[in-house]
């Protein structure tokens, strides 16, 4: 194999030589839509322009998305303050700092942004017939729109049902609005539209990303598909799952929202079909499948999120970042280093994984299970109501110990309690415990021994010395006793300042293609082309990537764990629990969990205690009407809005 040379993405470089011909209006659909056919699409650079800015506005959940702003938010337009926000705070499996993960009304929003970049989709079609380039590139570009419309209307369908499908450019024409007006689709119908422009994406589309020179982020026929097993798996969740949280009202009535049970097959189906057209292509495989040891593995899975260039054979979709004013990069690593590494940014520490998900990695020494944090010596994990002075604790000399034998994607994934990041080992203390049981919790204080020394609450006496659960500023330190590892440059020193961080987004890989595969299998419980056998070769083959050596069974069970574990942080959380109609089992009165280690005064030589606690003051719920966004302009336009609105 050739060896890899990192090359820009091939739409960043566009919008470079954009920039530098003073057209600083590239990222402006708007003024775009003004532009005629015939001036834009005169020559071929002016297509790949084009191009540039409609992979831009993909709705691409990546580094600049956050469910409470948008896409794109580090480009000037948008409320800073909602940056720290990523979509897995609203999961189980993380939360923002400055206690954010409250899922409301006016998150997942994406309306008026998305017929934008409909209308410059339907503007480029319409001109490929026109355009003066070989059949063969007028095909790929075909592919090309019809890949970012399915990208487009998957990122609608998933959060408003069916929503009105326009195929064509739409001139206004003064005093005849109603012209201009579309009536939705019911919701099957949307889908089933993704799905066919999958199909044509997949027909026109490159095999090889080569095909396009040296532009190798375009998509390609295996992105097409990887797409399709993302979103029919999606659509099947849905009518399978929909009666788990009916809704009721016209838009039910006429099948804006909603998929008959009967479709949950044939979507399944779907999912199946592409899945394995990837995985039986030969072309795509795990990085590092076969580590020595669970050292190696964690070594190897950090490395692929990191440096995403050295995992071709995983990688099927890349969101490439360069610095460039502030539109090509993101904060990942100005927000979510821990305190101790963040080098004088200014709002370290945002991101806090639960002990929800902590729980969930397996031991090496019980494969199979998960192996949730025991702290008592009655082995019981329920309570997670803080520091009970009465409670007889384990006792550690590091609190790093309670996670012996962890997964290795644990090691990758999670800062932690006394976990070495960037050559530092991170201190996160919650408090201590006196030698007559009084403690000090989540409380700045110390407290001067009988050796003489004196110790400090939170671990060390200057907040910049700790990484968790002090309360001072805004948000700036743990909650949950974890913080991210998982994207982060660990070798590199990212300039301390807004929008320096230029890694790579993995948008599809090969591992979510395999868990494809094997739930719609399970759920459909398919047989045939030694589906069970394949199904479960790519459950183990994820696990074994991840240092485990010993096969486990093919459940479902098993299939929904390794997904959370696998993709945490991927921005899957969220959606999984949304299209298995899980989020309102889950969130009924919930408070996700943390892990806080305490000193112990209370034995010879002073050592850790770990609590499991609640760190949220307020309980979540979610509502079942929040499956479905709210259609705004429903006043103007005429559309049926959604249940409860």
């Amino acid at each position: 194999m050739k060896p890899y040379i990192k090359r820009i993405p091939y739409f960043i470089l566009l919008l470079i030589a954009l920039l530098q011909s003073a057209c600083t209006d590239i990222l402006n659909l708007q003024s775009l839509d003004k532009i005629s056919g015939e001036t834009l699409f005169s020559d071929p650079t002016g297509v790949k322009l084009y191009m540039a800015n409609l992979y831009y506005y993909l709705p691409i959940e990546d580094f600049n998305y956050a469910p409470t702003g948008g896409f794109h938010m580090t480009d000037g337009t948008k409320d800073v303050n909602t940056q720290g926000f990523v979509t897995d705070s609203y999961s189980l499996d993380g939360a923002e700092s400055a206690w954010g993960g409250t899922f409301g009304e006016g998150d997942l929003l994406w309306w008026e942004e998305a017929y934008r970049l409909n209308r410059s989709v339907n503007l480029v079609i319409s001109e490929i017939p026109k355009l003066n380039v070989d059949l063969s590139d007028k095909k790929k570009l075909i592919g090309e729109t019809s890949f970012i419309r399915a990208y487009l209307y998957y990122g609608l369908v998933k959060r408003y049902g069916g929503v009105p499908i326009i195929k064509d450019v739409q001139d206004y024409i003064p005093g005849e609005v109603d012209n201009l007006k579309v009536a939705r689709s019911t919701e099957k119908e949307t889908w089933d539209f993704v799905l066919q422009q999958c199909d044509s994406a997949i027909a026109y589309l490159p095999s090889d990303a080569s095909a396009w020179g040296d532009a190798d982020r375009r998509a390609t026929k295996w992105a097409a598909l990887a797409l399709k097993s993302r979103v029919a798996l999606h659509a099947a969740s849905i009518a399978k799952y929909w009666n788990l949280a009916p809704l009721s009202g016209s838009a039910v009535d006429l099948g804006f929202v909603g998929i008959n049970a009967s479709e949950a097959n044939r979507y399944y189906m779907e999912a199946i079909k592409a899945s394995d057209s990837i995985m039986s292509s030969g072309k795509y495989k795990l990085y590092m499948p076969h580590p020595a040891n669970p050292t190696e593995a964690a070594a190897n899975y950090q490395a692929l999120f990191e440096t995403p260039s050295i995992a071709k054979d995983e990688a099927i979709f890349v969101k490439g970042y360069i610095r460039l004013g502030n539109m090509t990069s993101h904060n990942y690593d100005w927000w979510y280093n821990p305190q101790q590494t963040a080098r004088g940014g200014a709002h370290p520490g945002r991101m806090n994984p639960t002990l929800d998900l902590i729980d969930l990695y397996e031991s090496y020494d019980n494969p199979g299970q998960p192996a949730p944090i025991v702290t008592t010596t009655d082995g019981k994990v329920g309570d997670a109501n803080g520091f009970n002075r009465n409670k007889k604790y384990l006792h550690f000399n590091s609190p790093a110990e309670i996670f012996k034998n962890k997964d290795a994607r644990f090691f990758a994934s999670i800062n932690y309690p006394d976990g070495v990041w960037k050559d530092v080992k991170l201190t996160i203390q919650g408090g201590l415990v006196k030698p007559n049981g009084s403690a000090i919790v989540l409380t700045k204080g110390s407290y001067t021994h009988t050796d003489g020394k004196t110790y400090y609450s939170y671990g060390a006496e200057s907040q910049f010395d700790y990484s968790g659960f002090d309360t001072y500023g805004a948000g700036n330190m743990t909650r949950s006793g974890f913080l991210m590892r998982k994207f982060l440059q660990e070798k590199i020193n990212v300039t301390p300042a807004w929008n320096q961080s230029t890694t790579d987004y993995i948008d599809m890989r090969f591992a979510e293609v395999l868990l494809n595969y094997s739930e719609a299998v399970l759920e459909i419980g398919y047989t045939e082309n030694n589906a069970q056998q394949k199904a479960k070769d790519a459950l183990n083959s994820i696990r074994f990537r991840a240092g485990h050596i010993v096969e486990i069974p093919l459940t479902l069970v098993n299939v929904l764990r390794e997904r959370r574990v696998e993709l945490a942080f991927e921005n899957r959380a969220v959606w999984d629990l949304m299209r298995r109609r899980q989020m309102d089992v889950e969130f009924t009165s919930r408070k996700r969990m943390g892990l806080m280690p305490l000193l112990d005064f209370r034995v010879t030589t002073p050592q850790y205690i770990m609590v499991r606690t609640y760190f949220e003051s307020t309980a979540i719920t979610f509502k079942p009407k929040w499956y479905y966004r709210a259609i705004p302009g429903t006043g103007a336009n005429g559309l049926v809005q959604n249940p409860q609105y």
